[in-house]
């Protein structure tokens, strides 16, 4: 957690969480960093800090424990394998709608936004999924308008987007939202990212 002001960003992971949906912001808010005047905090970290086994194998020691990383300001929740199990985890939904009445962003890649939706937090909004999830998200809350050609929906405090590389196209889309434009391209120039997602629409 950040003690001198700074803007404080957690990436959940658990077990099965996919690797580019946890590795796409985290390499985005890394870079953020070396970048930044606003002073990003970035961790990581599991519900009980303990370390986690992503969906294709890579073993991950995260930062923290759910219960000493905040208060955040942004929250991103990956999707992957693991965010199924998470559909039907009160505990872990409880805490997510907890989370979000004291973080101003929450972002949900993949099948994150899933999670987000069983929470209820899409409710009423349009958003994004993962392309296998859309029936999933439409049976879990009908009432949300699902954008099925955006690689990232931004609707305020909450974002969400496509999963996969699209989790870059959403971070940097943050970067430039909660710091600038220049910033978030002088990220994108340092990992050497050349996909860049017009600033104007939310479809690429």
């Amino acid at each position: 957690m950040s003690t001198d002001g700074g803007l404080n960003v957690g990436i959940l992971v658990f077990d099965e969480a996919d690797e580019l949906d946890v590795i796409g912001p985290f390499e985005v808010c890394t870079a953020w960093a070396e970048h930044s005047r606003v002073k990003p905090h970035l961790s990581t970290f599991s519900c009980d800090g303990d370390g986690v086994r992503l969906a294709g194998g890579l073993r991950m020691l995260p930062n923290r424990s759910a219960d000493d990383v905040g208060p955040l300001h942004l929250l991103v929740h990956p999707g992957g394998w693991g965010a199924m199990a998470l559909l039907e985890d009160a505990e872990h939904l409880a805490w997510l709608r907890a989370v979000r009445a004291q973080t101003p962003v929450v972002a949900g890649t993949g099948a994150g936004a899933l999670v987000l939706a069983a929470a209820g937090l899409l409710a009423g909004r349009p958003a994004t999924t993962h392309r296998d999830g859309y029936d999933e998200l439409a049976r879990i809350d009908p009432s949300v308008v699902i954008d099925t050609e955006a690689r990232f929906v931004d609707d305020g405090d909450v974002v969400t987007a496509a999963g996969a590389a699209t989790g870059i196209d959403m971070a940097l889309h943050l970067v430039a939202r909660l710091e600038s434009d220049t910033v978030a391209d002088a990220v994108r120039r340092a990992i050497r990212y050349d996909h860049v997602p017009p600033s104007d629409t939310l479809d690429t």
